[in-house]
């Protein structure tokens, strides 16, 4: 029988990734978890299984192949100002408001008392595995949390909206609503970073509310319930919350001009909007809009730090299936030398990502109580956010390049992953913006570098002096000279991932993290793990053979 294009058996192929749990898949995530109470354990477990489903990797699919349409106007004229999604996106966001994303670390129930931050990480961390631009709106809304506690007239009252279990997408007054989220709306054309040159203003009403007039740049979830607004009010620079629906039912004059043509997900819109005289709340003191908006743009900037994680963990268990079940020259992929090493040596990476952002987020749970905590998370979390969110998108190319002209088409999910890594190096906050930040938490308080260098030293154990030792001294030259402050930031986070692998994980991690990382000049690719250490045995730790 001659074969033809019909009968073509297809062979050597890996088969499609997936329906996995993606909890009880990852060792990683169980030893980070490890201590947790059986009924956290128990919700992870659930919350794994749904999302390594084929049917939640579906909705992804086809919540960034339908992209949100902007309606600005309605058949007769009359201004809409709505975004409109595919049935998916809907999907996703109400899996995860179920599961507490959106505010799982606000809740008051005792079950996840003294470790809210890292029970919501992990799950972060496994929501980010599927899909990655439902999560901005979920992040946005437990972030703004911490801002609104400034306005102690506000937060009794959106809390309970936003502390909700129920995805509500109806356009109507917040308080007729079942739950509720909320964004954020603060860079300019002008400005970007530098919020304090922002022009929009701010102009007191006799109601004791503002009239906002300018506009922003980037606004993302512009359907949420209201948003953190900064604005130049006469007292200076001023936070305001302003809903979409004003109490009376008006909408509010907040005018969306166009959707951003993004690089990354697409699922998630991000638009331009000029305020035409908006109506908002005033939440904290005039002129002091940075310090009262600045608790939420950290809590972002964790959750960029452990989605990034998530994604490098996609990646990871996509390139080491196609690993396994690709016969190249002989044999399988995955036996052969060089893929063996690039494979161990990106399993590393993973690992400290992962590590670094739950024991920042162990940071979050501990510091009411522990100044030290407290220290180690103003001080790591622009150094966490820098390295693992810059370490994602080459890890994720790397892993594409694992797949070879499979990883690069648009049928799987890596090239996905791959244009949504970078966002998380941009938003809140760039690279240089993070070294700055670390420069500025050392400078402001003397003791602040002394008690993380001292947990940093507890957590690497025996040896520690000379690698602590050198991050003092890199200290000094940053404070001496602004511009090797990002040589410090990764060094010092660095040092921070070797300490939680050595505390958390088999030795072999930080052994090797340590001999690669911190005992050899910088490298630029992976595969540099040489023969002393086991890479099979660090790739089947991290991915388990569960085929």
């Amino acid at each position: 029988m001659v074969e033809t294009a019909a009968t073509h058996r297809v062979f050597n192929q890996s088969p499609i990734y997936g329906g996995v749990n993606l909890f009880d898949a990852d060792p990683l995530i169980n030893s980070a978890t490890a201590g947790f109470p059986d009924a956290v354990r128990h919700d992870l477990y659930e919350v794994g299984g749904s999302w390594g489903t084929h049917e939640m990797r579906d909705l992804a699919r086809l919540a960034n192949r339908h992209e949100p349409d902007l309606q600005r106007f309605d058949a007769r004229g009359n201004r809409l100002d709505q975004v409109t999604y595919h049935p998916a996106y809907h999907a996703l966001l109400r899996r995860s408001i179920a599961s507490g994303l959106h505010a799982s670390a606000w809740d008051t129930g005792d079950t996840e008392a003294g470790l809210r931050h890292r029970a919501r990480g992990a799950r972060l961390y496994m929501t980010a595995q599927t899909e990655c631009g439902h999560i901005c709106p979920m992040t946005m809304t437990n972030a703004a949390l911490a801002t609104l506690r400034h306005a102690p007239e506000l937060f009794p009252v959106w809390a309970p909206r936003v502390l909700s279990r129920t995805y509500d997408r109806s356009f109507r007054p917040p308080d007729e609503k079942r739950g509720v989220t909320l964004g954020m709306a603060m860079t300019e054309k002008q400005g970007g970073t530098d919020v304090r040159a922002n022009t929009t203003r701010a102009e007191r009403s006799s109601d004791g509310l503002y009239n906002i007039t300018g506009h922003k740049w980037f606004v993302s979830a512009p359907m949420s319930d209201a948003f953190l607004v900064l604005a130049q009010a006469r007292g200076g620079l001023t936070c305001f919350l302003m809903p979409r629906i004003l109490p009376d039912g008006t909408v509010n004059a907040i005018r969306l001009e166009r959707l951003k043509d993004k690089l990354g997900n697409r699922s998630n819109a991000s638009a331009e909007v000029e305020f035409a005289g908006a109506r908002a709340w005033r939440v904290g003191d005039e002129g002091r809009g940075i310090p009262t908006i600045i608790d939420m743009v950290t809590l972002t900037r964790l959750d960029c730090a452990t989605a990034s994680a998530g994604l490098m963990r996609a990646g990871f268990a996509e390139a080491v299936h196609h690993a396994r079940h690709r016969a190249v020259f002989g044999r399988a992929l995955v036996d052969q030398p060089l893929m063996l090493r690039v494979l161990s040596d990106m399993a590393l990476d993973l690992a400290a990502a992962l590590a670094l952002s739950m024991r920042l987020c162990e940071a979050f749970d501990m510091a009411p109580d522990r100044p030290a905590e407290a220290a180690y998370a103003r001080l790591m979390t622009p150094a966490v956010k820098y390295l693992v969110c810059k370490t994602a998108p080459a890890f994720l190319a790397e892993a594409m390049e694992c797949l070879g002209g499979n990883g690069y088409v648009e049928d799987g999910p890596l090239p996905r992953l791959y244009r949504e890594a970078p966002v998380n190096a941009i938003w809140e906050g760039s690279g240089n913006v993070m070294a700055l930040d670390v420069l500025r938490a050392i400078r402001r308080d003397d003791q602040t570098l002394d008690m993380v260098l001292g947990t940093i030293a507890d957590e690497l154990g025996p040896g520690s002096k000379a690698a602590v030792g050198v991050l003092s001294a890199a200290a000094q030259v940053a404070t001496e000279d602004e511009g090797s402050a990002r040589i410090l930031t990764e060094q010092l986070a660095l040092t921070a991932a070797a300490g939680v692998l050595r505390r958390d994980f088999p030795p072999a991690f930080a052994d090797a993290f340590i001999e690669t990382r911190l005992g050899r000049p910088w490298r630029a690719t992976y595969g540099m793990i040489d023969g002393r250490f086991d890479s099979r045995a660090l790739i089947d730790y991290v991915a388990p053979d569960i085929a």
